[in-house]
């Protein structure tokens, strides 16, 4: 095992935290040296079924295809793939282009919605995440541009909170008729579990069908049932010109993603675009992503009943805690952003819930908790304990 100066040495990393991963088990993750903890994480909803969860995991076992497929030749699980993809999505949604990831899917977005509008601006919400390319980081928080001066695209921000106040910027920014996508999460986990005012999301799809700008719905991190509904999207019953998913599509057995798209917008992409991509859609991830949705689509009312019950129940343990500082909640099934308003705090939290055999995250001024979607009353109850004695 490297040393953590070795690693350091040879290996870039950002700020990583002092814990060497052994294995994966169902809701626990264990270090070198044998100390479990409940992971409230689960690689920041890439776990959404538990890790070592069955289905897949004969997914992979059973896999007899191919080692791999050039992307110019044909391979009938990808049409099975996009069929369940296009089957699930909400709206209008006809057509899946392969990504290996969710930043590749947010670049094959943002070149689709340019194609499709012949126009280069954007609009996203300020303190946004939306991948690590070039395309993703120039639509990301403006912190990014600070970094890298010479970013491709020019993008509009909106600050939250997302109400009737920040829908009138978004008018104003749209009404010129020149931005090609408003781009965000629909309940952006990477800024807190961030939920808008639904007046807010129906305005801003009402907006830009007037104005001819897309509206791009990033659901890398709160697809597949994360937030209640299997798509965040369909909460505010709106309908996207182009979604992104990834990260929950194979449970963590491999690397996929896909942007999908409405068909003018597909079309366009198909007739115009460059969506060549090496490794996207690995027939050995493929196998396990179509397992994994068809899992979803078996299980689907139980799955979200079990979400909105363990979400009702850490909204219950979570208010009835007694926190050193004042804290309110953003809740959104198993998204659940904890605010303190203060993020040295937060971040004290999240390292004692480590040091004590928790694993969160800390974004901001917020404690996220990102459990399995599948995670049984005992190991939440056992997880929340661990909380309750951090605060």
């Amino acid at each position: 095992m490297a040393s953590k100066s070795e690693e350091s040495q040879f290996l870039a990393r950002e700020s990583p935290e002092d814990l060497q991963v052994a294995r994966t088990d169902g809701n626990y993750l264990f270090d070198v040296e044998g100390k479990q903890y409940v992971d409230f994480l689960m690689g920041w909803c890439v776990g959404n079924f538990g890790w070592g969860n069955l289905v897949l995991l004969e997914a992979t076992a059973l896999f007899e295809g191919p080692d791999y497929v050039y992307p110019g030749y044909s391979y009938a699980p990808w049409n099975e793939l996009a069929s369940l993809l296009v089957s699930m999505s909400p709206g209008s949604l006809k057509k899946c282009f392969r990504a290996t990831g969710g930043s590749e899917a947010v670049d094959l977005a943002l070149q689709a919605a340019m194609l499709h509008t012949g126009r280069s601006k954007f609009v996203s919400l300020e303190g946004s995440y939306h991948g690590n390319t070039i395309g993703g980081l120039s639509v990301g928080a403006s912190e990014y541009r600070e970094d890298c001066k010479n970013l491709l695209t020019r993008c509009y921000k909106i600050k939250p909170p997302l109400n009737a106040k920040s829908l009138a910027r978004v008018e104003t920014l749209l009404k010129e008729r020149d931005v090609a996508a408003f781009i965000m999460e629909p309940i952006s986990i990477n800024l807190g579990v961030l939920i808008p005012e639904p007046e807010f999301m129906t305005g801003l799809a009402d907006l830009c069908r007037r104005t001819g700008t897309l509206l791009i719905m990033d659901e890398v991190a709160t697809g597949f049932g994360r937030t209640g509904t299997l798509f965040a999207s369909e909460q505010f019953d709106i309908e996207p010109d182009i979604m992104c998913v990834a990260k929950a599509i194979t449970g963590g057995l491999g690397g996929m993603g896909a942007m999908i798209a409405t068909a003018p917008v597909a079309k366009s992409m198909e007739e115009k675009g460059h969506f060549y991509s090496t490794y996207g859609w690995h027939p050995r991830s493929v196998a396990v992503a179509i397992a994994a949705l068809g899992y979803i689509t078996r299980h689907s009312q139980r799955l979200l009943k079990d979400v909105a019950t363990t979400s009702a129940y850490c909204r219950e343990r979570l208010m009835a805690m007694p926190f050193k500082k004042p804290a309110s909640f953003r809740i959104a099934g198993l998204a659940i952003g904890v605010d303190f308003g203060d993020e040295s705090h937060a971040a004290e939290v999240q390292a004692k819930c480590r040091h004590e055999g928790l694993l969160v995250a800390n974004e901001g001024d917020s404690l996220l908790l990102l459990p399995a979607l599948n995670i049984d009353r005992a190991v939440a109850a056992q997880g929340l304990d661990i909380l309750e004695r951090c605060i």
